[in-house]
Parts: structure tokens; sequence; C-alpha cells
């Protein structure tokens, strides 16, 4: 049976011919949850987005997105395209990936196992108890952002290599290892484009360093 973007319909960005010569191509995983919010956001940072839901649409990726939603729905849309080892390549591969909410659980040690993180779900409550917060994160000025908290998974233990960006009640609720980004809460809620636009600084910063490398290497 065919595959790829005949068969399915769907689209990828063709291969990078130089990191520094366009935007930079996020894909937004798009099995379940606000996706296309996370897309508009990326967008209006001037960034491609793409959604993906097939491995073949990884590769032309310079980062990618993990939305909120429901987590058991999202793992078994990823065993079933068959992204689960393919998004560990793209990661071992350096570049950066970002989960929000649900997407931060799959990181975790539990799941993809990304990130030296063990995550608690639903830690503050079930969906009727969803709130906002104002969270203070490092690197984002100090003006907080207005967190959305909807069936909020919380970072129980992290690594020495996890660092912890902005915390609510003594707990991590944004954090940072190497080119990975996490969050605990739902950031296209809001209009707040600030740690949409950090992670497409370390999508920047990858890209750079991808190019400098390619540079020496000649």
């Amino acid at each position: 049976m065919a595959s790829g973007p005949a068969a399915s319909g769907g689209e990828a960005f063709p291969p990078d011919e130089g990191p520094r010569s366009s935007s930079p191509r996020i894909g937004v995983l798009a099995i379940q949850g606000d996706f296309k919010a996370h897309k508009s956001m990326l967008e209006l940072l001037g960034a491609q987005a793409l959604e993906v839901r097939r491995p073949w649409q990884l590769p032309g990726l310079d980062g990618l997105i993990i939305p909120g939603g429901e987590s058991t729905t999202i793992v078994m849309g990823i065993e079933r395209s068959g992204l689960g080892g393919p998004l560990k390549d793209f990661s071992s591969g350096g570049r950066p990936v970002f989960g929000t909410c649900a997407g931060l659980i799959l990181l975790g040690s539990s799941h993809l196992g990304l990130m030296d993180i063990d995550v608690e779900r639903n830690a503050y409550g079930r969906q009727i108890k969803s709130f906002e917060a104002p969270v203070t994160v490092r690197g984002l000025g100090d003006e907080p952002f207005e967190a959305v908290f909807i069936r909020a998974p919380r970072i129980e233990r992290r690594g020495t290599g996890v660092e912890v960006l902005a915390e609510l009640e003594g707990a991590p609720v944004v954090a940072r290892q190497g080119s990975l980004l996490v969050c605990s809460f739902h950031p296209e809620l809001t209009d707040d484009l600030r740690l949409h636009a950090l992670f497409c600084g370390l999508v920047d910063g990858h890209r750079r360093d991808t190019h400098d490398n390619a540079e020496v290497s000649r």
C-alpha cells in the first residue's frame, strides 16, 4: 500500500537547504487537543507551521510542539501512527520539542522518556477545578504569564539536568532540559506569545548551530 503525502492527503516540508535561508519550520502534533491554536501562534511569530500526523512529516521540521489534550488518546494515536520511534529520533538529533500539559506528560519518563522527569497526571484536580494563575517565567521579563491550568500535570521529580523556569505553589510548571521545553498549562489559550517565542528562540539557536557545524565540516 502506498504511503506518504499522496496516500494520506497530508503535507510535509521539503528538506531544508539552509537553516538561515527561511523562517523556522515547526510542526504541531495534531492527533488530539487544541493544535490549531498552537499553529496560529507560531504563524503570528513568523514561523512556518505544519500539522503532524505521520512519521514522514517529521524530517523536514526544525522543531515540534506536542500540545495538551487527553494524554491517553494522544499516546494511542502515536502508537497507531507509528510515531513513537520517529519522535525519539527527532529529539535525539537535538531538534527542540515543546510539550504543553499532556505534552509534558508524554515527554516524561513514563511515556517517550525524552526528559528526565516523573509526572503526576491531573495533579491540580479534574476539569471542573480548572483555574488561571499568574506565573513568573524566567527569561520572559517581569510581567507574569497568565497561565491556564486544565487537568494539569505536575512534575514530581526532575533530574539534575532539568532547569526550572517557573513554579506554582513550590512545584515546577515550566522547565527546560537542553532543547526540550515543557509547561503544565495551556499557553495557546492566551494572547501571550512569549512562551512560544521562547521556544522559537530554541529552534533558531539549533538551526544556527547546525548551520555553523555544517560550515566547519566543509
